[in-house]
């Protein structure tokens, strides 16, 4: 494929899978379940950090975990005391156990009750770095601000020390990006234009395969160079050529990129 021919490529797949019909075979139907945002911030984050492994599973536990809590999420964690996260010590996804859940929810109660919600934080972080990267290190530090257990640092990437960070972003994505076709929410102030690409071995293998990306590990570094040649196509909405990178390669479509 020729240079000149790769944006509008994408533009095309973007538009394909950027509809409300993508809602149902990815893991963001499990906020759109809900209305209210500190509700859909908070099944969002949760959902995001289970996403890997196979979607059908992904998306069966989230959907377990956010329905355990009577409600809504919100409510649940402004309410709930030691022995009703308790509840969640047999949770589990792959590496994520209970113990990881009930971190978790005690991080994202202490959050929502003493530092204004995900969205003041991720907010702060970027108004005080001008960056997502350090939007991201600044959550990750209120993160673990309390007692933690370490095997659950690395469910929250560490992008200073190059992690992809690919779940991270994508939960960014969704709560940052604003546009009409009704799938990513664009519920925080933050622009779109700062947000960095998801990359997984999906996006990453397509971006490769077009020329986008020369780097061969999926790092932070890969990260910010595939972000920025797709600034060059859109600097004002780059990351919604995940939908196309994504799409094209996990969404099972067919395409030539001879």
């Amino acid at each position: 494929m020729k240079k000149s021919e790769i944006k509008p490529f994408l533009e095309t797949y973007v538009d394909y899978f950027n509809q409300p019909s993508f809602i149902a075979s990815d893991p963001i139907q499990v906020p759109h379940s809900l209305s209210k945002s500190e509700d859909i911030e908070i099944a969002g984050f949760l959902t995001a950090t289970l996403a890997w492994g196979q979607r059908p599973v992904m998306i069966r536990n989230a959907f377990a975990l956010i329905d355990s809590m009577p409600d809504g999420p919100f409510q649940f964690l402004m309410e709930a005391d030691e022995d009703d996260l308790m509840f969640f010590n047999s949770f589990t996804h792959r590496t994520f156990n209970g113990t990881d859940c009930i971190f978790f929810l005690t991080s994202l109660q202490n959050i929502y009750r003493n530092h204004g919600g995900l969205k003041e934080v991720f907010e702060q972080g970027f108004h005080d770095t001008g960056n997502i990267p350090g939007a991201i290190m600044h959550f990750r530090n209120v993160f673990f601000n309390i007692p933690f257990p370490s095997r659950s640092l690395k469910h929250i990437a560490d992008v200073q020390n190059n992690a992809a960070g690919k779940r991270i972003n994508m939960f960014l994505r969704w709560m940052v990006r604003k546009d009409t076709k009704g799938v990513d929410f664009g519920l925080w102030d933050i622009p779109a234009s700062s947000l960095y690409i998801p990359l997984d071995l999906h996006s990453g293998k397509v971006a490769r395969e077009l020329g986008l990306l020369k780097r061969s590990q999926n790092d932070w570094k890969a990260v910010r160079e595939l972000t920025f040649r797709l600034r060059e196509f859109d600097p004002a909405d780059p990351v919604k050529y995940d939908f196309a990178l994504y799409g094209l390669s996990a969404l099972g479509k067919n395409y030539n990129h001879a």
